[in-house]
This record gives C-alpha cells, structure tokens and sequence, in this order.
C-alpha cells in the first residue's frame, strides 16, 4: 500500500488560511470526485474539521499524487500555491498512517484527547466510501485508526476533564466571564459541534436562558428538547444577540453570519451591555473586524487554543501512554498490511514446492511402494518442504512493503517462475 497525506492544521497555517481549505458537507461530494478523477490518485479521504483539512490518498505515483493533492487545494481555496506551500505538510507510507492515528488518538488537535475528533476520522471516511471515492484499502487504514483511538480513550485519561472543543468553548466562555450564572446564552448551530456547547450548557447550573438557533428548525427543535432549552428562528438573531449575554456559534456556513453592521445595529439596541462571541466554526461565522466595536469580546478557534494549553497539565501526563498505545497500534496495522502484501507470493511459493515434492514422489512411487511406505514418504517430503520454507517466509514479512523485500520477492519470481 502507499498512502499520502497532505494538509494544513491549526498548528501550519494561520486561521484565515485554514479557513479558505475548509470542505464542508455540501462541497465534499464534488471535492472526492475530483480527487478521485485525478491520474495519480486510486482513493480519497477528505477530513475537514475546525482543526484541520487534510486529504488522504493510495497514490499510483507518489510525486504525482503529491502534485494531484496540491492542484486539489489550490483550486478549493482560489489560492496561489506559493500563498499556502509552506504550510503544507506531506507525509507518505509509515509516517502518513502514524499521523492518522495520532489524530484519531487526539494528539494532534487544538484540545488534546478531544473525543470529537473520533466521530469526525469516522464520518470522512463514512461519506468519502459513499461517494465511491475511498476502497478497500483505506477502510482498512481508517477502521484500524477508529479502533486505535477507542483503545487510547478506554485505556488512558487523555479525555478525561474538558476533552472536546464543545466543552473548552463553554468554559473558556466562563473563564472570560467569571461565571455563568445567570447569564442569557446563545447557542448558533446544531451540528456536531454545536450539539456539543448545548450539552455542556445543560450541566451548568445557573443559567439564565439558552436559546438554540439553526437554519434547519427542526434540528434546532431536536437539540433544545434534549438540552432544556428554546428555540429562536434563524430570522429573528437581531432580537436574540440583543436579548442574551453570551453568543457561542459553530455553524457550517461559508461566509459570516453576523458581520459588522448587524453587531453595530444590536449593540446599539443593548444600551451599553457587553457582549461576549465565542466563535469556534472554520470558516468563522463572525466577521473578524467585529473586535472594533464598543462592548463586544470576539474568542475564535486560536483564543481557544490558547485557553486549552492553559489547562492541560493533567492530560498532558497521559500523552506518554497514548503515543505508546499508538505506536503498537501503528505495528500491528502495518504488519497485517505486510502479511496481505506478500501472502499471494508466499502461496505460489509453497504451491511450486509442493507440485516439485509431489512430482518426485510419484516418481519414486512407480518404483513400487506399499500403502504405509508411500505415507510415510509423503509425510517425511511435507516436512521437508516445510523446513525448508520457513525461513524464507519469515523473512519476505519481515521485509514486506521494502525496497529489500521488493528485490527478494522479485527474486523468488524469476528463480521459480511464479506469477
């Protein structure tokens, strides 16, 4: 197998950049068709999240799936290549299927041990099979990589505490305010994400009000029953950003949903009571320049970086255990990727020793053997056969999916003409 990753996280690229890159649900379809038609690529995972947009391919060629994925990202972000290349990271064969893990595990995300990351590995993968852009061998990788990453969560308490960017959003959100209590909150979005800040609100104890709102009604319904709170219409923010204290907001919009103008209008109608944005969607659905007008606080994806890293000591001592997990996980996948790779050949190895054992031992048997003597040649050449294979096994796994297993598996073709 040779798998290519290639992409841009919150730790590459500023914000406005990973935002350009970001392919949500209505785009994917189109996106893993172009991937999938491209020459040098024969499947394609797109993983897009708040974090990260990275792509996940089984090249054909390595440089030219290379080039593939780069001409992918500049098309989908109307960038020049020269604008974003430097924050590009490429990763091929061991290194690309490690990273994966490491991000199912957790590792790399903005709140380290974040259980919504898992979902998210599950989902791409999920929606790039459906749209025929990923095959068998990169659900063998990312089903490998979802089990890794339950295995790290059961066995380590690197999400154990504030451990997603639902549950650090509401908390920065209180840190910044000193508490919650009694406060009005918005909550703008029902994805994933969104759902998530609702639930972490509906354990906090004081609030005043949370009002749900989502351009589709009926999942903002949906997440209000669940969570205790209301619903708004998604036509009446004006009256709600002037009604609530705190506005936290994930939704999978491309462009702002609250610009300046809007805020400029609503804190105006607050008469001199602030307001507080936590805005943690990528794309932002808060217009940056919103951070000039009086009153308003705007939080974004890296203020909630920063905040994380402030808060996790405790996580942080499970880091060790998680890579270790990680790394066996890592040696068992490639492993079984070794053994498939070089069981055909090992087969047609064994099939041409025992078609030669069993040729000599019809010979030798037309010399005229009893029933027990041609047994017991039959069991003694089996044996042999066996021994004699055996180390030449063991061998072509260890060095399978190498250049030096290429060169002895290629060797075993051309002395025993197998196919």
């Amino acid at each position: 197998m040779s798998v290519v990753v290639v992409g841009l996280n919150h730790r590459t690229v500023p914000l406005e950049v990973l935002e350009r890159m970001t392919v949500d649900g209505e785009r994917l379809p189109k996106a893993l068709y172009d991937l999938r038609t491209r020459p040098h690529l024969r499947e394609a995972v797109v993983l897009s999240t708040c974090n990260r947009t990275e792509i996940y391919a089984v090249a054909e060629r390595y440089h030219g799936a290379i080039d593939d994925l780069r001409s992918f990202l500049t098309d989908l972000s109307g960038l020049n290549l020269d604008e974003f290349s430097d924050h590009l990271y490429a990763y091929h064969d061991e290194v690309a299927v490690a990273h994966l893990f490491k991000v199912a595990a957790g590792l790399d995300s903005a709140v380290v041990g974040e259980t919504e990351i898992l979902g998210q590995v599950r989902d791409a993968h999920v929606r790039a099979d459906a749209e025929d852009a990923a095959g068998a061998e990169l659900g063998r990788l990312f089903t490998a990589a979802i089990s890794a990453g339950r295995r790290v969560r059961v066995e380590t308490g690197i999400s154990r505490g504030t451990a997603s960017v639902s549950q650090a959003a509401v908390a920065m959100a209180a840190d910044r305010l000193g508490t919650l209590e009694g406060r009005g909150i918005l909550v703008l979005g029902a994805g994933e994400i969104g759902a998530g800040m609702a639930v972490a609100l509906a354990s906090t104890a004081g609030l005043a009000d949370v009002v749900v709102a989502n351009r589709t009604r009926t999942r903002a319904v949906d997440l209000a029953k669940r969570t205790g709170g209301r619903v708004v219409d998604f036509g009446e923010l004006a009256t709600a950003l002037v009604e609530v204290d705190v506005v936290l907001t994930s939704t999978g919009a491309d462009v702002a949903i609250i610009d300046v103008d809007d805020l400029e209008a609503v804190m105006s109608a607050r008469n001199g009571r602030p307001l507080l944005l936590v805005d943690v969607a990528v794309p932002r659905d808060v217009e940056p320049a919103a951070t000039v007008i009086d009153g308003v606080t705007l939080l974004d994806m890296d203020d909630l970086r920063a905040f994380a890293d402030s808060t996790l000591a405790e996580r942080r001592r499970e880091v060790p255990r998680v890579q270790e997990i990680v790394g066996e996980e890592v040696e068992r996948f490639l492993d079984s990727v070794s053994a498939r790779e070089v069981a055909p050949l090992i087969v047609s190895l064994r099939q041409r020793f025992d078609e030669l054992r069993a040729a000599e031992v019809e010979r030798y048997a037309a010399r005229g053997l009893t029933a027990d003597e041609r047994r017991d040649v039959e069991a003694l050449t089996k044996q042999l056969v066996a021994k004699l294979l055996h180390e030449p096994t063991v061998r072509l796994k260890q060095e399978a999916a190498t250049a030096r297993g290429e060169r002895l598996g290629d060797a075993l073709r051309h002395l025993f003409d197998l196919p």
